[in-house]
């Protein structure tokens, strides 16, 4: 297990050729991953050793409205093409940013079911240039792992999926408005209503959003409203059918923004699917197999086989 995991960060910082060729390189020299780090992912994923042993992980930088974004990509090693994932990590700036046991709970093993992976620590973080505004024009540096993903010979395009968790479930949504190419997404406990968000939680209105967000402090209700996809789930691509993935028992994000955010998707005639956990945590822990296989069965479905959905209009005996 150790031998695999510091054979696999040594090429973290190695950039393919397929980022030269729009101007990005990252030199520095390879890190190891701490004792403590491997003991702890041994213990968590007793498949660790075969999780690596299936997937190619590489950091990368990559150009985002002109900023230097860093990220990650993972690769099956089986030939391709193979569909690809867009994963959207949660939390903000460096909290919540993608860790190594982070790596390998959801872009590894989300590569070991056979599909390219790419994910953003958004701009502004883990040494990237900008600053992130939660929700706002960072949500470029998630539309911009598409053109990422199209260098990649092992990727097909053609077929993309979306996940994200938490605050990365919100930056989903978003997306969604903006690109017709995502062919499903999966929202696990994700954000839908920030006026709820800082009602109950107001330290993520002092702390994190007065910090991040421009003109958060002279029209807080604006900035809100375009980060609480309840109000627009009509504007979302309407051929991206969306799962919804919560535990009850979340005190970080209120379980009522999934059974909201359900409630607009169907008046919005929205194709999505509600899986609500009970008595699981924010990051579905008690559930980690139930929340994958769900996650992996919608993403085969309608991303990796491109199965229609159902009719949505009352029909049956």
């Amino acid at each position: 297990m150790a031998h695999i995991l510091r054979s696999v960060c040594l090429t973290l910082f190695v950039i393919g050729p397929f980022l030269h060729a729009i101007g990005q390189r990252d030199a520095r020299s390879g890190q190891l991953l701490s004792d403590s780090t491997i003991t702890e992912m041994q213990v968590r994923s007793p498949q660790a050793d075969s999780l690596m042993a299936l997937v190619k992980l590489r950091r990368i930088t990559y150009l985002s409205d002109g900023l230097k974004v860093v990220g990650y990509l993972a690769e099956p090693r089986t030939p391709g093409p193979h569909p690809c994932i867009i994963f959207n990590r949660g939390g903000n700036r460096e909290f919540g940013k993608l860790s190594d046991p982070q790596l390998l709970r959801f872009v590894v093993n989300m590569a070991s079911w056979g599909y390219v992976v790419a994910a953003s620590q958004y701009r502004g973080n883990d040494g990237g240039e900008g600053q992130e505004e939660f929700g706002g024009a960072d949500v470029n540096d998630v539309l911009n792992l598409l053109p990422v993903l199209a260098q990649l010979p092992t990727a097909d395009t053609s077929r993309v999926g979306m996940v994200g968790g938490s605050r990365g479930g919100l930056m989903t949504y978003l997306a969604l408005t903006r690109t017709t190419r995502i062919k499903a997404a999966v929202v696990l406990a994700g954000m839908a209503d920030a006026f709820r968000s800082v009602a109950e939680r107001p330290v993520m209105g002092t702390d994190v959003m007065a910090e991040l967000i421009p003109g958060y402090a002279t029209d807080p209700d604006s900035v809100l409203a375009t980060r609480s996809p309840v109000r627009w789930a009509e504007g979302l691509c309407p051929t991206t059918p969306i799962l919804l993935l919560h535990g009850t028992a979340d005190w970080r994000v209120s379980p009522l923004d999934a059974l909201d955010m359900a409630d607009a998707l169907y008046a919005a005639k929205h194709p999505f699917r509600l899986l609500m956990l009970e008595g699981g945590d924010h990051g579905l822990r008690e559930f980690r197999d139930e929340a994958d296989r769900a996650t992996r069965e919608f993403l085969d479905r309608y991303v990796r086989d491109g199965l229609p959905w159902p009719s949505l209009e009352p029909h049956g005996r």
